[in-house]
């Protein structure tokens, strides 16, 4: 028995090195031709919607590994984009300083990233049909890549933003393709898992990209925040090429858009965001340019929605999305993402630059809040069927939002992290409690050729409200910052007594550690200067949580006012 063992494992291996000789002995041309052949034929005839087919082996992988492996891909893509927003917008501040930018700045660059973004999801359907998921998708995360490369290298406002169209020209295809291709490449059965490993993918990314870029710019430098996401990126687009299926060639793609409409829309976007970062300064000094220039903006908008209205193959198909649930969903996406990004860009100012934190607890207590989202999430899928109703949960979600804004602006200068928590809990729940509902009541009643019309649109509006926030709280912090200011400096003119007497306390402080007279004033002023700054910024990030609070309660009022969404 044994030397028939032995025999037979002989002759296995004669035969394994006879192939490995014929094997090398082909030229390198025809073996590729051979590999191409035989992954080729390892391909399944699966089609799903344009064309579709897996490509892992049958043998290797189950039916289950491939669709989780799919999902998995869908939900890494997308969260690529998002770890890489967040990431920006946390560390806003400390980007714009490293190429000398001011909140002007900070607005132009998010507008760039905006308008590249909304270009490529009103050309998404045709570039899909023309190039196929797989090409498409795989050349979008290229393009994010380039673009986040190029933003690392850049050294001014201009080379910033024109970096960070190239950025969201990609990264505007991540979310609305993956969303759609959820539908298209999954049966109703499906379906359920592959949004619920989606969603934790969105999430999941929200959680990390706090602390990640606290952690990359605490240990290194601020172009850290845009090489740290290419590694995820990259992984994300070599498994879009192995894994999406690709398409066949369809007559509906022969023809391209017309460009008209894009560049009509681009310049409507444009001219509204440089309005919008424009007012701060020219509200007083050119009203009337200002008024022109937003009047120009929102005729030219009006003008591209009438046309693609009346257009027979417009690239928004806004008469099939009319409909009051849909319509209803879509303006509470909008101000729950109004919400959303101003907290988002005020909070990292508040705590490091107000409150005096480090930055690294900054990002974990940003992160904290995230994961709070994240296992509310989890909470909610197993519990969603038990409530019948979602307009109650929503809100209380905008109600507890407000709660934990008008906390922030009630804390003082000296609080600790602890008191922070309870607003960060807050915010973290009001992510969970508005936008899951909220997302699976809007497009509840359009049908599935509609379905992809309708999440277009949506993701247009999200960028649109993101990008206004962001810019709006920019440049509301730094009025408003600029007025506490000038009330702190007249306020310490009023009192030149106590002004003076702090300033003989400092300067005799720092004398008793060694400097002479002359560098113990210069650093007193210098210190008084700072302290002035930190409680301007302080008061002024009070108010615009003020206003976040007031905000959030007209819609919770909107909210309980509203018959669609329930």
């Amino acid at each position: 028995m044994s030397a028939q063992v032995v025999s037979r494992g002989s002759t296995r291996l004669r035969r394994s090195r006879l192939w490995c000789r014929l094997w090398w002995r082909l030229g390198l041309r025809l073996r590729l031709r051979v590999l191409l052949r035989l992954r080729l034929r390892l391909r399944l005839p699966l089609r799903l919607g344009l064309g579709l087919g897996l490509r892992p082996h049958p043998q290797l992988l189950g039916h289950r590994q491939r669709q989780t492996l799919l999902m998995l891909l869908l939900a890494l893509a997308t969260a690529v984009e998002f770890l890489e927003n967040i990431m920006f917008v946390f560390a806003a501040s400390h980007i714009v300083g490293g190429i000398d930018g001011d909140p002007r700045s900070f607005a132009l660059v998010q507008a760039a990233y905006a308008v590249g973004s909304m270009l490529t999801i009103l050309k998404q359907p045709w570039l899909a049909q023309r190039f196929g998921y797989r090409r498409y998708l795989t050349g979008a995360l290229l393009l994010f890549i380039a673009g986040a490369l190029a933003a690392a290298a850049s050294h001014s406002v201009t080379q910033l933003a024109a970096a960070r169209l190239l950025q969201g020209l990609g990264g505007g295809a991540l979310f609305t393709s993956c969303r759609i291709l959820v539908n298209l490449m999954f049966s109703p059965a499906d379906r359920p898992r592959a949004l619920r490993i989606f969603m934790l993918g969105i999430f999941g990314a929200s959680t990390l990209a706090p602390a990640f870029a606290a952690a990359l710019i605490e240990h290194g430098v601020w172009q850290d925040v845009f090489y740290g996401v290419v590694p995820f990126a990259a992984l994300a687009a070599f498994a879009a090429w192995w894994l999406l299926p690709d398409a066949e060639p369809s007559r509906d793609a022969a023809q391209a858009p017309a460009i008209g409409p894009l560049l009509l829309f681009g310049v409507a976007i444009v001219a509204l965001q440089t309005a919008l970062s424009e007012a701060r300064f020219d509200v007083l000094s050119h009203p009337l340019r200002l008024a022109a220039l937003a009047a120009s903006g929102a005729a030219l908008l009006a003008l591209f929605l009438w046309h693609q209205w009346h257009h027979g193959k417009p690239l928004l198909a806004l008469r099939n999305l009319r409909h009051p649930v849909y319509l209803t969903g879509l303006a509470m996406y909008f101000v729950y993402y109004l919400i959303n990004n101003l907290s988002g860009y005020l909070f990292p100012i508040y705590a490091e630059q107000a409150l005096g934190l480090p930055l690294q607890t900054t990002g974990w207590l940003n992160t904290l809040s995230a994961a709070v989202s994240l296992v509310g999430i989890a909470i909610y899928l197993k519990s969603a069927s038990r409530l019948p109703r979602k307009k109650p949960l929503m809100t209380a979600g905008l109600l507890v939002m407000a709660g934990a804004a008008w906390w922030f602006s009630r804390l003082p200068p000296d609080t600790d992290v602890g008191a922070l928590a309870w607003g960060l809990v807050g915010k973290g729940l009001f992510g969970v409690m508005v936008i899951i509902p909220i997302a699976g009541l809007t497009f509840r009643p359009l049908s599935a050729e509609d379905f992809a019309h309708g999440y277009r649109s949506k993701n247009l509006m999200r960028q649109i409200a993101s990008s206004f926030a962001s810019a709006l709280g920019a440049i509301l912090l730094q009025n408003r910052q600029f007025a506490v200011h000038q009330g702190i400096v007249d306020a310490l003119g009023n009192r030149p007594e106590q002004t003076e007497q702090w300033m003989r306390t400092m300067e005799g402080t720092l004398a008793a550690r060694g400097l002479d007279a002359a560098h113990a004033h210069q650093l007193a002023l210098t210190w008084l200067a700072r302290l002035v700054d930190q409680q301007a910024r302080l008061m002024a990030c009070e108010d615009l949580y003020r206003w976040i609070a007031l905000l959030a309660l007209c819609a919770a009022a909107a909210m309980l006012w509203q018959r669609r969404l329930d």
